[in-house]
């Protein structure tokens, strides 16, 4: 009965284990969804911002349009 216990006890140690891991892997992962989120949206915001710009340049080419200098 001795070495049921200890398998028992080795399986709890190991299960405790997994489940801090998941915990701080789960942590970490919205975090990380937290982050891409707030890139993205500010991403967006120089994306707009850069758009509005090339669209004041009165009477010049959006530099997305132009051709590169070497043709």
């Amino acid at each position: 009965m001795d070495k049921q216990q200890d398998r028992l006890h080795q399986l709890e140690e190991a299960l405790a284990h997994l489940t801090r891991l998941t915990d701080e892997l789960s942590e970490v992962i919205a975090r990380q969804d937290r982050d891409l989120a707030r890139v993205t949206r500010r991403l967006d915001q120089l994306l707009l911002a850069e758009a509005e710009r090339q669209a004041d340049a009165a009477g010049s080419v959006a530099l997305a349009d132009q051709r590169p200098p070497h043709y």
